[in-house]
């Protein structure tokens, strides 16, 4: 089967049977995520390929085909625990996994009648990355389930790559890679507008991404995704992908760093003491390298991409609004970017585009720079993709053509010769650092719906934008009240 959306719908189809079981659509995916994985290593041991398998005898594919019922249940999860236990991809992938089908004939037909019956080491690895990019995007939909923070609008993330335009050899990092999007499409990127040699193909697969993702159960879809893309090698330094808080220090330096830190403005812990009361402790992170104390996430990921940038290194992060205009941590943060980067690109980014609710976010674009007196920050040139602009998860979801103006505004091969439009303005390092608090949050369009009340949008989306302005004063008045407790 060659049609990745052909193949989405078989695999999901058999979803809507498991739920009925109270299986969600994330436990879908990663149970399909370890059965994928097992088959592709059983089919990598035959011909062409003939590789030896990661896989102990016992615990492999053909161990499930030869087991029913209720042995072929107790069987499974042993193999999970087993391999869970591994190092490198191994270990990653199937890192606390547990069985989540519970009946075994439902197991049993989700393993003969559908991953058996497809050889996906023959599928190209477009074919079967896009089917299971396709996968999380579903699961992504699925909002009750909260998949949706992991799952950045692929349009965005794609233009975001072309303005950035990587190189062959550059080393590309997104420490909040989620299920991969950002690292996949600058693969993408690199394979389509170069033509890359043997050694510059092998270092694409191994030694050019490196993801870095909190939860587990994430990473191992980010894991599996880059697998089924031709990313990632057999030995332990060679994973693209590690669990780990990226917050907690440097990692490593990258030319290009590519990121939608997790929404959220606080970190807090909740501490119970001997008496069994509970209190909520913000996680404020302190770091010798940082410009400012803070318990804001997205500040705090702010700093620490810019840490771990190059000299000359170039990053596209998507930020919320309040990263723009926050004072205190934020004003200095804000700053010290502007005189020690240049922060050459902003894009204020239209509202509903995200799987979460209220999130009015922009992609800040800046560059490293070597430490000097002067302010590296000439220009900050903003684009308004917001004002007038209205999209939707389903009937008017962002394309990548309603990119097109900004990337060709964004002028990646020639960014010194841009040219002012009527959603395109520069402002000067002067004007920027003059305004209270350093404040970026700048328009200048007229809305047309406070001018005339026959512009105005469809009530449906002027109920969604209530809905999304009412979340995010919930989730700032919630964050005050974390800190008063």
């Amino acid at each position: 089967m060659s049609n990745p959306a052909a193949l989405v719908q078989k695999l999901w189809n058999y979803c809507n049977i498991l739920r009925d079981d109270g299986l969600s659509y994330g436990d879908y995916v990663e149970q399909l995520t370890f059965l994928l994985f097992l088959k592709m290593a059983d089919e990598q041991t035959k011909p062409p390929f003939s590789k030896i398998s990661p896989i102990p005898k016992g615990k492999d594919w053909p161990s499930l085909l030869a087991k029913d019922g209720d042995a072929l249940e107790i069987h499974y999860r042993h193999v999970l625990e087993d391999l869970g236990q591994r190092p490198g991809m191994l270990g990653v992938i199937f890192r606390k996994a547990q069985n989540k089908i519970q009946d075994p004939a439902k197991l049993r037909r989700l393993i003969v009648d559908l991953i058996d019956k497809e050889s996906w080491s023959s599928l190209s690895a477009d074919v079967k990355g896009d089917a299971y990019e396709g996968l999380l995007q579903k699961n992504a939909e699925d909002v009750k389930g909260g998949a949706g923070q992991y799952f950045t609008p692929r349009a965005l993330i794609a233009a975001m790559v072309d303005a950035v335009a990587p190189r062959p050899g550059e080393a590309i990092c997104d420490p909040a890679c989620g299920t991969g999007g950002f690292l996949l499409a600058a693969h993408d990127y690199l394979s389509k507008h170069h033509a890359l040699d043997r050694a510059q193909k092998k270092q694409l697969k191994s030694g050019t991404f490196y993801g870095i993702e909190l939860v587990d159960s994430v990473t191992r879809l980010c894991a599996m995704n880059l697998l089924l893309h031709g990313i990632g090698g057999d030995l332990e330094e060679d994973l693209p992908v590690v669990t780990k808080d990226a917050l907690a220090g440097k990692h490593g330096e990258y030319e290009i760093v590519l990121a939608n830190p997790p929404f959220g403005k606080k970190s807090s812990v909740t501490i119970v003491n001997e008496a069994g009361e509970s209190s909520k402790e913000s996680l404020i992170i302190n770091r010798d390298d940082f410009w400012a104390t803070t318990s804001n996430k997205q500040l705090n990921f702010l700093q620490h991409i810019f840490t771990i940038l190059k000299q000359h290194g170039r990053a596209a992060v998507v930020l919320p609004d309040n990263v723009l205009f926050e004072g205190g941590a934020g004003e200095t943060i804000r700053r010290e970017l502007l005189k020690q980067a240049d922060v050459h690109t902003l894009l204020r980014l239209p509202t509903g585009i995200f799987y979460a609710q209220g999130v009015k976010a922009n992609v800040l674009f800046f560059d490293r720079k070597p430490a000097q007196e002067k302010p590296w920050t000439k220009k900050l040139w903003i684009f308004d993709l917001r004002t007038n602009l209205h999209f939707t998860l389903k009937e008017n979801t962002l394309k990548r053509s309603d990119l097109d103006d900004f990337v060709a505004c964004y002028n990646p091969k020639s960014p010194t010769e841009r040219k002012v439009s009527e959603r395109f303005k520069a402002f000067t390092y002067d004007e920027l650092i003059k305004r209270d608090k350093a404040n970026l949050d700048i328009f200048w369009l007229k809305d047309d719906a406070l001018e005339e009340s026959a512009n105005l949008p469809a009530p449906g989306i002027i109920a969604q934008e209530i809905m999304d302005d009412l979340a995010a004063a919930l989730e700032q008045f919630a964050a005050i009240a974390d800190d008063l407790k």
